[in-house]
């Protein structure tokens, strides 16, 4: 007779550039057992799922059909700081936990903003492509002297205020807009004064109705010819073709995007293959520290739900788990 497992169960969904082995490890340890689908498709989830007390993603989404598919879910548990591919709306319905790893990646993607600012106002691609072209010649790209520019942040959460402090001792000045808070240096301005006076403008910002396509030909208008973009956050910030049309007209000198809309993106998608563009394959949270950190903090989450305690990294407060009071 095969015995029947009571431990509650934690499953991954798809498994993104990390490897889940240390969070696994954590989950066992607190008496949780586990099961790795390794799929993003909400039918596999659903089914392969079954029985599922919390979901661990990369970054497959979590829908109402899946939740109503599997009822005993108590915790949906992110490994990024953005949650916007989860139904954050039917989890609340449904008293079920969100949770992010928000602050482990703080000093990766805010150095990957500045590594892209620094790329692109001195023409570190471009000038290294035109050298294994065998041309050697400093003059075929426009650069800027770092003390002339104005950079702009919008978003002054931790990224945004860590990008800020980064940046601002190598620049003129530093404007931004959060109408939630503020940062040491920064200047703080509207929106569309961001715009109007940035030399390079730097996106920190989540995923959200209001937030999606916040970058678009009207906003794109009122930047200085030759200004430069930076997204670090997420693809839908941006309208691409408005973009496209703003690196073509040269209304902006540059563009340096770690991530995209469609991810990954079509072979042939105008914005990687542009002369003007410095793309990178969404890695800006990577290093040595944060690959092990980001499975860890995640697993942890889900490992304080399941034993009844509220996790630390709390994006929506649930009410499914709570029996230590």
């Amino acid at each position: 007779m095969t015995a029947v497992d009571s431990r509650p169960l934690a499953v991954y969904t798809d498994i993104v550039d990390t490897d889940p082995r240390p969070g696994i490890d954590i989950l066992e340890r607190s008496g949780v057992a586990t099961r790795v689908i390794g799929s993003a498709d909400p039918e596999v989830i659903a089914r392969e799922g079954a029985g599922a007390h919390a979901l661990l993603l990369g970054y497959s989404p979590i829908t109402v059909e899946i939740l109503d598919a599997l009822p005993d879910v108590k915790i949906v548990a992110a490994q990024s700081v953005g949650t916007d591919m989860i139904d954050v709306d039917a989890c609340r319905e449904r008293g079920i936990w969100v949770t992010n790893v928000a602050g482990v990646a703080t000093q990766e993607v805010a150095g990957h903003a500045l590594a892209l600012t620094l790329a692109l106002a001195r023409g570190i691609v471009a000038l290294d492509n035109d050298v294994r072209a065998g041309q050697w010649d400093g003059t075929t790209v426009p650069m800027r002297r770092l003390s002339n520019l104005t950079v702009g942040v919008v978003g002054l959460g931790r990224i945004g205020a860590a990008y800020a402090s980064m940046v601002g001792p190598l620049v003129e000045g530093v404007v931004g807009y959060d109408p939630m808070g503020s940062a040491d240096g920064v200047e703080q301005c509207t929106l569309d004064e961001v715009f109007e006076r940035a030399d390079v403008v730097s996106l920190h910002l989540p995923s959200t109705p209001e937030t999606d396509g916040l970058v678009d030909a009207r906003r794109l208008g009122l930047m200085k010819p030759g200004s430069m973009l930076v997204n670090v956050s997420r693809g839908s910030l941006i309208d691409e073709q408005a973009v496209l049309d703003a690196l073509d007209s040269g209304r902006l000198a540059g563009a340096g995007l770690d991530v995209l809309a469609e991810e990954p993106p079509n072979p042939d998608h105008r914005l990687i293959r542009h002369a003007r563009t410095v793309v990178t394959p969404h890695a800006a949270y990577i290093s040595e520290a944060t690959m092990d950190a980001y499975v860890e903090v995640q697993a942890r989450n889900v490992a304080l739900v399941l034993t009844g305690d509220d996790p630390t990294h709390v994006v929506l407060e649930g009410t499914r788990g709570r029996t230590n009071r």
